[in-house]
């Protein structure tokens, strides 16, 4: 199932290991599963949710697929979709959240693929940011863009990542 997030991201200026601890209060005690998926935060946003203690509750696992073929082989992204579109798309994310929920066993699955720069990629301006949310009912994508240097953008996306997470898991974020 695909689809686009309706309305904008509430973007909050909380740092990652902040949104991580907020994900981590909306989850806790649920019996809800997690997974990641990421190529432009090569693992960042994993990582920053396993900095919370008690993590291991909720958090299933996650992929680092920073190669197409990685995308298609593992994640199970359409190879046909990244040749004619690349990595950095909206429909790309949708297919590695749900790749990675399905694959890590969880409920929801979240994703990022984007370009950090400094060069554009994929017909893409440097900043472009797509996330993915898998959830038990269906799976979407959102758009961001990003001003800043690599670590920056890198950054934001793993903070906003998780946020959205939080969000969908919390029901704040429509979806419809």
């Amino acid at each position: 199932m695909g689809g686009a997030l309706m309305g904008v991201l509430k973007t909050v200026p909380h740092s990652a290991k902040e949104a991580a601890q907020i994900l981590h209060d909306a989850l806790v005690g649920t019996g809800l599963t997690i997974a990641t998926a990421e190529s432009l935060t090569g693992g960042d946003v994993g990582g920053t949710i396993c900095t919370v203690a008690g993590a291991s509750e909720y958090y299933r696992g996650g992929v680092i697929s920073y190669a197409s073929a990685v995308k298609a082989s593992v994640l199970g992204v359409n190879e046909e979709l990244l040749a004619k579109n690349g990595s950095v798309d909206p429909e790309v994310a949708r297919q590695m959240a749900q790749g990675t929920a399905r694959i890590c066993g969880a409920d929801y699955g979240v994703s990022t693929t984007g370009v950090a720069g400094p060069e554009p990629h994929d017909g893409k301006p440097v900043g472009t940011v797509f996330l993915g949310v898998h959830t038990p009912e269906a799976t979407y994508a959102v758009q961001l863009h990003y001003e800043g240097d690599r670590v920056q953008i890198r950054a934001s996306a793993t903070a906003d990542a998780i946020l959205l997470l939080t969000q969908v898991v919390h029901g704040t974020k429509d979806v419809s």
